[in-house]
């Protein structure tokens, strides 16, 4: 498994995603974006699948990173 985060423009868009992957059965949390990172919204979701899950994310995302170590993360996309 490996590590994702997820950043969005709402908080609603996190939410909807976060239940969409806890739904199929992926480890998900929603919390606040790191620091170092900058996100819309402030809210980010934390996850472990065997691919970054693009199709699972809710329209409003903004960015996909891949977290190396706890705090160090690498942008895989980003999104309109």
């Amino acid at each position: 498994m490996t590590n994702y985060l997820a950043t969005f423009h709402t908080h609603l868009a996190s939410l909807k995603t976060h239940r969409s992957l806890t739904a199929a059965g992926i480890a998900a949390r929603m919390a606040p974006v790191p620091r170092k990172i900058s996100s819309s919204c402030g809210t980010c979701v934390f996850y472990s699948a065997d691919d970054p899950c693009y199709g699972m994310l809710d329209a409003d995302v903004e960015a996909v990173y891949l977290l190396k170590e706890e705090h160090d993360a690498e942008l895989l996309r980003e999104f309109e």
